[in-house]
Formats: structure tokens, C-alpha cells, sequence
């Protein structure tokens, strides 16, 4: 979710508190005790840490949170008052490019604080989101966040208007040249930029619209209760039936997640059509011809690669998951699976439970006989407490590393119950905050990537991760069911987000015309579900509503083409590496640690791989074809 744009205050500071976590051990407001038989989880996972947001501030209360909102405030007020109306004319001085590179080191500064603020009121928020004075808090910060920001909006505005020569000279300064990835990809949107007033009204309007939206889908999924039996349980621990051993549980678990589903379709309906009208009305006054094109943009990859992308993958989907759940019903002894067999453990995989400390080892250790320096910046994660892991009511369901700011660190979040997925996961949220932590040196505007790469350290830890499992694992039965189980994330990596990718595409496309219901809602979704799940999954009924609880529809539209991107540029990067001479894990690190000052395709070369190639994402694609032969020949 990272942008470098015309409110980059804005976006910077609320991208970080969008996404959630969990309250601190010293937070004034303390995480409440889970509800779901904590001991007994514990003792099968081990005591599993949580993280402490005391590297931003000590609580909600902290006199440092009223101090640093107050020097906010009046930063973004001095910063109007000394360059608004003057960028033309100062960059265009004899020394324009020094002038220049300190408002861009001010403006920076400001983004820096603001995203502390907003990252820990988002962090603490994701924690729990149905806590009223948590809720208050992350409002407030929010609404101070989006009124200071209102006096930074002109920044970038005036900085597009500036000539390209007199720009272009200024940058000859080595303090502005350094700036320069930041204000060339901010140039790139200045054919969407709306005049002053129109820009301050959209900002100041996203606190009652998308991001009202955005905070009542989150406590809304935060506060549903699913009825497995008798117990009332949170969406994360029963969408963690659907990958239990007991078909009896993941059926119970699929038909309460319908109930509920059902029960609240108009809100969610409410909440789909709201964000896609936002949306279509930006998009038409900023002049975005396409429903995806300011994704694009906001990802710095052309409309064309990703085209080339969905097109290899939905060509592919009858080699791939149909192949491949055709199998795995084989293997069940029947025909067909039912949806919710989907993600069911392999009869012949092992049952135990992966506790904690045996997670860390096998990530670490995987990541160790990579790189010790990326082994060594993943410790950290664990020693230093930046981890949040258990499960809890309230608590955001998922998982993801959170950058936080330059001048802190990222903060991981996940819901762990020892399945091998949650190792998988672990390795993939670890991958993120490597990347960050090498990133961050480049400063709060550089250090974010966009989404073309942002997900290739994820994806390539959890490579590292599995081959390392694999090497290990002496069992041909339990190499069997963990190459099938890696085949399964990445068609859930790939074929699903493409998958996911359609029905956006068709939504927003649809809602051009009129609100669709929740009964349309559904029938996109069966339509697209039924072509990427292919014939041998069964789709009953109570799958039509399931599009319901995917953040990333709401929080980030058109985010999900990302993880197939990542995933199939892995695949290409990895065969690099297995082929590779020495120097391989220091290009890749240098590759992480430049952050969003480069181009993706800048970032690629010196690996030999072009994403604009047609036959690149065919490469991809090949990799999980070829796993699936090598199941097909275990038989």
C-alpha cells in the first residue's frame, strides 16, 4: 500500500494506521485476555510473543502522543507559511536547488512524524478495533492527521507546476538530486492533479467518506461471531477451521461463516457500493481511464505488464488449479471437493502442531543459509519484541509487517495456531520487514516500494522457508504433502488473487452504472470463483457471500494482482539463484535496501529479468506446473 503522491502527509501517515495491530504490553489500554482457552493454545504453540509499540509511544495517554500532535500541527502551519505560493520562484534563484532540497527535507521530516503518529494509532486500533476508547483514539489521530496535512496539500501541487527546465537545473545540486526518484515519480501524477481547492476538498472529505467506510468495515468483521457448535468464535479462528483435519469442523465452520455472512450482506453491500462510487468519482474528476489505472500508477508498473499478467494466469488456470484440486480430490477418494475442503490438510500430512519456538528455528535457519545479515535482521523481530502473534477477540484477523517510519521499525502482526501455513506466513511477514528495515535508510519519502515489489521479499522468504523444509524432510509421504502444500499458497498467491483481481475489475466496472445488490455481489463472485476453482471443487451454497470479509477490496482496491506478480517474479528470481555464482544474496539485498528509488525494471537487470517480456510471467507459471507434475508422479 505504498504511495509516493501529491499528499504524501496524508497518505503516508494513513496508510500506516489503515493497516492494524495490537496493543503493547505497556500500553495505557491493555490487550484483553483471549476468550478461546488461551492456556490451551499456549500449550500447544508455546507462549507466543506480543509486541511492544512502546518504540513509538507508551500508551494512548502519553503525554507524548498530545506533544508530538501539537509540533505536528504547528510544523505543517510554519511550512505553509514559508513556501506556499514560492516554489516557482525560489527553485528558479541561483541556489533554487539547495532552497528546494530544504523544504523537501522539512516536508519529510513532517511525513516522518506523522507517520509515527498515525502508525502507532493504527497499530493499536488492529489490536482491538471494538474497544471504544481505542476506536476514539484512532479516530481522532486520524482527523488531526488529515486536518494538518490540508496545509501541506499545496506542496506538491506548486512542485508539479514548476517548469521542467528550471527543475531539471535545480536538480543539478547534489542536495535535490538526491530527492530526484521522489519528485520524478511525483511528476508522473501530475496529469491527475486537480486544482487547489478541489484537492483540499478531497482530502478533507475522505474523513466522512472512504475512510469512514474503511473503519466501519473493520470493526464491523472485527466485532461478527461465528457459531461452530457451541462455541460463538471471531472470523480468525474459524476461518482456521476450514484447514482443520476434521471434515465435520470445516464443514460447521463453512456453513457459520455463511450465516453470518448472510445475516450482515446489506452492510457489507452498503460498504462495497459506497467505495466503488468513491472511487469512480475520483477516478473521473482526476482523468483515470481505466477502473484500475490509478493502482497502477500508485504501483509505478505499466497497464499493459499487468494485463499480460492476469491473461497468462487465467490461461493458465486449467494446468494449474484445476489440475491440481482434481488431484487432491483423488486423493480424498472422491471426485469432487467441497469448497471447504479447499484448504483441507492431506490425509497422509503430519498433525502435529508447530509450536513457536520450532517456527523462529526453521524460518531463521532458512533464512541464515541465504544470507546471515537478512538472518540476522529477522532476529530482531523476535528479540526485540516487534512481533504480535496470538490470537484475540478483537485483534485484526491476517497478517502483515507494518514499515511504520523510517526513524522507528516495522512491526509484524499475525494470528499463529501452529498450522504449517502459519509457518509459511511467519516467513512471509518476515520478508516484508527485512525489506523494510533495509529500505528505511533511504528516508520517509524513498524508503516506501511500490506494490511490484513489495511482495518479492515476502514471497521469496517463504521459498527460502520451504526449500529449506523440504532438503529436510526424509518421509517421502511428508514431502509429498509439503510440496502439495506449497503448491496450494501458491495458488492461493496467484490463481486466487487473479481470481480476486476479476471480481474487482467487474464490481467497479458494474458500479458504473448503479448499485449492485448483494445477490449481484454474489453472483460475480461464484462466476469468478467457479473459473479459477475449476470442475473438481464443489461450490455450495453460502460461497456467494464469501467476497465479504477480503480487506484489500476495501482498504487497497486492486492490491491483490500484486501477490501474483510477486509470486511469479520469485519464481523467475529464484531460479536465478539456484543457478546463480556467488554475489547472488548481496545484489538481492542491494535490490531490498533501494526501497522506491528505483524502478522495478532497473531493480531486475541485474538478475537478466524483464517483467515486460511476454514470455516472463509464462516462466512463473511454469515453476507450479511443474510441482503439480511431480505430484502427479507420486501418485
Amino acid at each position: 500500500m505504498n504511495s509516493r503522491s501529491k499528499t504524501a502527509l496524508k497518505k503516508s501517515a494513513l496508510r500506516k494506521s489503515a493497516t492494524k495491530t495490537s496493543a503493547a504490553k505497556k500500553s495505557a489500554v491493555k490487550p484483553k485476555p483471549s476468550k478461546s482457552s488461551p492456556a490451551k493454545s499456549a500449550s500447544k504453540t508455546g507462549k507466543l510473543p506480543e509486541w511492544n509499540l512502546a518504540d513509538l509511544y507508551s500508551g494512548i495517554d502519553a503525554p507524548e502522543v498530545a506533544r508530538d500532535l501539537e509540533k505536528m500541527d504547528a510544523d505543517c502551519v510554519a511550512f505553509e507559511t514559508d513556501y506556499k505560493g514560492k516554489l516557482a520562484t525560489g527553485t528558479a534563484n541561483e541556489d533554487g536547488g539547495k532552497w528546494l532540497a530544504e523544504a523537501v527535507r522539512r516536508y519529510e521530516a513532517i511525513d516522518d512524524l506523522a507517520g509515527r503518529l498515525g502508525s502507532y494509532a493504527g497499530l493499536v486500533h488492529a489490536g482491538d478495533s471494538v474497544d471504544p476508547k481505542i476506536s476514539k483514539f484512532y479516530g481522532d489521530v486520524s482527523e488531526r492527521l488529515t486536518a494538518a496535512s490540508t496545509h501541506l496539500l499545496f506542496f506538491a501541487l506548486e512542485l508539479n507546476r514548476v517548469d521542467d527546465d528550471i527543475l531539471n537545473r535545480a536538480m543539478q545540486a547534489t542536495e535535490l538530486a538526491y530527492y530526484r526518484p521522489w519528485i520524478e515519480d511525483l511528476r508522473k501524477e501530475k496529469p491527475y492533479q486537480l486544482d487547489d481547492k478541489l484537492e483540499q476538498l478531497f482530502l478533507e472529505k475522505s474523513q466522512t467518506g472512504y475512510s469512514a467506510f474503511n473503519r466501519l468495515f473493520d470493526q464491523t468483521i472485527s466485532g461478527l461471531r461465528f457459531k461452530v457448535g457451541s462455541k460463538e468464535l471471531a472470523i480468525e479462528p474459524t476461518l482456521n477451521f476450514l484447514a482443520d483435519r476434521d471434515g465435520a469442523k470445516r464443514k460447521a465452520a463453512a456453513e457459520a461463516l455463511a450465516k453470518t455472512f448472510k445475516a450482515n450482506e446489506r452492510t457489507f453491500a452498503l460498504i462495497t457500493n459506497t467505495l466503488a462510487k468513491d472511487k469512480d468519482i475520483s477516478d473521473r474528476w482526476r482523468g483515470f481511464k481505466d477502473v484500475a489505472d490509478s493502482r497502477h500508477l500508485n504501483n509505478r508498473v505499466e497497464r499493459e505488464v499487468v494485463d499480460a499478467l492476469v491473461a497468462s494466469v487465467r490461461a493458465a488456470y486449467p494446468k494449474l488449479s484445476h489440475r491440481y484440486y482434481a488431484l487432491k480430490a483423488k486423493w480424498f477418494g472422491k471426485k469432487r471437493l467441497a469448497y471447504w475442503d479447499r484448504n483441507a490438510p492431506l490425509p497422509f500430512a503430519a498433525t502435529d502442531t508447530i509450536g513457536w519456538p520450532d517456527a523462529r528455528n526453521m524460518v531463521l535457519t532458512a533464512y541464515r543459509g541465504f544470507s546471515p545479515k537478512m538472518a540476522d535482521i529477522a532476529e530482531r523481530f523476535f528479540t526485540d519484541r516487534w512481533i504480535d502473534a496470538p490470537v484475540r477477540p478483537g485483534k485484526a484477523p491476517g497478517a502483515f509487517s507494518h514499515p511504520t517510519t523510517p526513524s522507528a521499525h516495522p512491526y509484524v502482526l499475525m494470528n499463529y495456531q501452529g498450522k504449517p501455513r502459519d509457518v509459511m506466513t511467519l516467513a512471509h511477514e518476515l520478508g516484508h520487514g527485512v525489506h523494510q528495515v533495509l529500505a528505511a535508510k533511504n528516508g520517509a519519502l524513498m524508503a516506501p516500494t511500490p506494490l511490484t515489489l513489495a511482495e518479492t521479499a515476502s514471497v521469496f522468504g517463504e521459498m527460502l522457508t520451504f526449500r529449506r523444509l523440504l532438503a529436510q524432510t526424509k518421509s517421502a509421504r511428508q514431502r509429498q504433502a509439503l510440496l502439495a502444500g506449497k503448491v496450494e499458497d501458491m495458488i492461493n498467491t496467484v490463481v486466487r488473487q487473479i481470481a480476486f483481481y476479476s471480481f474487482e475489475r467487474a464490481v467497479h466496472t458494474e458500479r458504473k452504472n448503479g448499485e449492485l445488490t448483494a445477490t449481484r455481489l454474489g453472483e460475480i463472485w461464484l462466476s469468478v470463483q467457479g473459473e479459477s476453482l475449476g470442475p473438481a471443487i464443489e461450490i455450495k451454497a453460502g460461497y456467494e457471500n464469501y467476497w465479504m470479509y477480503i480487506p484489500h477490496f476495501i482498504h487497497s482496491p486492486f492490491y491483490v494482482y500484486a501477490y501474483a506478480f510477486g509470486d511469479c517474479l520469485v519464481n523467475s528470481l529464484y531460479a536465478v539463484y539456484e543457478n546463480a555464482a556467488e554475489g547472488f544474496a548481496e545484489r538481492y539485498l542491494d535490490m531490498l535496501a533501494a526501497g522506491g528509488t528505483k524502478h522495478y525494471s532497473e531493480l531486475l537487470r541485474p538478475f537478466g529479468l524483464d517483467a515486460k517480456d511476454p514470455k516472463f510471467w509464462d516462466g512463473g507459471l511454469s515453476v507450479i506446473a511443474g510441482m503439480i507434475d511431480e505430484l502427479e508422479a507420486m501418485g
